[in-house]
């Protein structure tokens, strides 16, 4: 399971849908890191591999401002 930001990607929807799931990124910011990443709209979340998954943390990471999770 792909966890980004703190949040649980839905391992079965297209990256496009699954990156949406982080509060901050909409359909053309997720299109745009992936875009950036080199990674297929249509590639499903599990089908990512480890580079990929760490070129998108690297770019979200870098360039996005978008939620944390809150240490209790």
């Amino acid at each position: 399971m792909a966890r980004i930001a703190g949040v649980d990607l839905p391992k079965n929807k297209r990256g496009e849908i699954g990156l949406t799931y982080i509060f901050g990124i909409g359909r053309s910011t997720a299109k745009q890191i992936l875009d950036q990443a080199g990674i297929s709209h249509d590639k499903k979340v599990h089908e990512w591999n480890d580079e990929e998954l760490a070129a998108i943390r690297n770019f979200i990471t870098d360039e996005l401002k978008v939620e944390r999770p809150v240490a209790l």
